[in-house]
């Protein structure tokens, strides 16, 4: 068992820069693209996450989420709970008892789910399997069961991996991405919420027809429509609220302006990779299993921060999220370490409300103070599992996230266990069970239809 996690820990090691040239040049071959057009797919892809997490990191990571936080010391905002980021929350989950074994159960779950058609997604994202370890963690907690915690990070898995098929026609859509499925366990859990307000706020006279996308801005205002100079305003603005002289407003910017150019540059160098693996993929179950439908890849969602329409959202809510946190009664969390990873809760709003920039920041508010709520609900248990790994949390005295602290669907979990024990999380299991079975009901179908279809254009031929 020792050799075994030394292995996947050191698969974990490597990153993902390393480790998906590895698989998807593997799943190339696999799916009979030929080594040296899957090396080269995997290569790129490779190269595009590096490109992806150089502009993240270092103009979203050293520019945004600095100013948010000038502007809580200028405006003298403070809180109880610390905001310790998502690499502390994937150290805190990856360290637990569930953690350890993580990559190899969620491998599993994926096979399984794929042989009973009951997924379309072959998810080589393993190293966001910490999100599943996290639920997975914080149930252990409050059962005091480990077998619960794995079935947890189970449930919670499956449920994923239903929601990432479902919304992949809209990441293919919205976010051109064909073959792209994003069952990512932070990201995807906010999907649900985002189609539920956008029904509703389909019910409204008046509101129901506002819409503000990048296309209309564009065509309306010209190169001032263009993502650079939203960026660019945007930049401005939070510099101004911060405090900044002259010369830091200017730099701020100019930065986010160059990250609404520049990511989807790098996610674009991403797709280009992916193409030729997605084909043959394709390709592949045709040819061999005709009531399969049709596969996804399933990636990270960060191949998907950089939609203008997402960027400019995330651009207005992060300084937001501050004062929301500070309003909001009963919360206890302030945004802090998490504040960067603020787009990647709209990653799938954005194609939910089918780029409604309007409609994108409304939700965009419901969800961060429903976050809040839930980070700061969930803060004691998280503080108990990082003493359990014996995480130094610099002398705080409780500590929550907002990636994965603020998860609904982890919140669902972990308060189903919580408040009715084994019976709780059952509800939880019938629940994805349900939505498992379903799914492999729409994929049936879909692929069905899609033979038919072939069938009459072969007939017309």
């Amino acid at each position: 068992m020792d050799a075994i996690l030394s292995v996947f820990s050191f698969i974990q090691g490597l990153g993902v820069s390393v480790m998906m040239p590895i698989l998807l040049t593997i799943l190339g071959c696999c799916f009979g693209a030929g080594f040296g057009k899957s090396l080269r797919a995997g290569l790129t892809v490779g190269i595009g996450f590096i490109g992806l997490n150089l502009v993240i990191n270092s103009l979203l990571g050293t520019t945004l989420a600095p100013a948010a936080s000038d502007m809580v010391a200028r405006f003298g905002l403070s809180l109880t709970t610390v905001d310790v980021g998502w690499p502390a929350a994937a150290a805190i989950a990856m360290g637990s008892n569930v953690g350890m074994l993580i990559i190899p159960l969620g491998l599993v779950v994926n096979i399984v789910m794929l042989l009973t058609n009951t997924t379309q997604t072959v998810d080589v994202d393993i190293w966001d399997y910490w999100h599943f370890a996290f639920t997975g963690a914080l149930v252990a907690i409050v059962t005091d069961n480990i077998m619960m915690g794995f079935a947890a990070a189970i449930i919670n898995m499956i449920i994923i991996m239903v929601l990432g098929d479902y919304t992949a026609p809209l990441v293919e859509e919205s976010l051109s991405m064909p073959g792209v499925s994003l069952p990512h366990g932070f990201t995807t859990a906010y999907a649900p919420i985002a189609m539920l307000f956008n029904w509703i706020l389909d019910k409204i006279p008046g509101i129901r027809d506002i819409d503000v996308n990048t296309d209309m801005l564009q065509e309306k205002f010209g190169v001032f429509g263009e993502p650079m100079i939203i960026g660019t305003v945007i930049g401005l603005v939070i510099g101004v609220l911060a405090g900044y002289d002259v010369t830091g407003v200017l730099q701020l910017a100019v930065s986010l302006g160059a990250v609404l150019v520049l990511i989807p540059r790098m996610a674009s160098l991403l797709m280009e990779g992916l193409l030729p693996v997605s084909d043959a993929a394709s390709d592949f179950v045709e040819k061999r299993f005709s009531n399969r439908g049709k596969i996804y890849i399933g990636l990270d969602s960060a191949v998907g921060v950089g939609h203008p329409v997402t960027l400019a959202i995330s651009f207005v809510l992060v300084p937001l999220c501050i004062f929301l946190a500070v309003l909001l009664p009963g919360n206890t969390v302030l945004p802090f370490a998490d504040l960067a990873v603020i787009p990647w809760m709209f990653v799938l709003i954005t194609p939910c409300v089918h780029n409604n920039g309007f409609r994108g920041i409304i939700i965009g508010i419901i969800v961060l103070a429903i976050g809040l709520y839930i980070a700061t609900d969930l803060a004691p248990l998280i503080t108990t599992a990082a003493a359990n790994v014996q995480f130094d949390m610099g002398g705080a005295a409780q500590i929550s996230s907002i990636c994965d602290g603020a998860n609904p669907l982890t919140w669902v979990i972990v308060r189903a266990s919580s408040f009715l024990g084994i019976a709780g999380l059952g509800i939880t299991g019938v629940i994805a069970i349900i939505l498992a079975l379903w799914n492999r009901k729409r994929i049936l179908k879909e692929a069905a239809e899609l033979h038919e279809a072939e069938a009459a254009e072969e007939s017309a031929n």
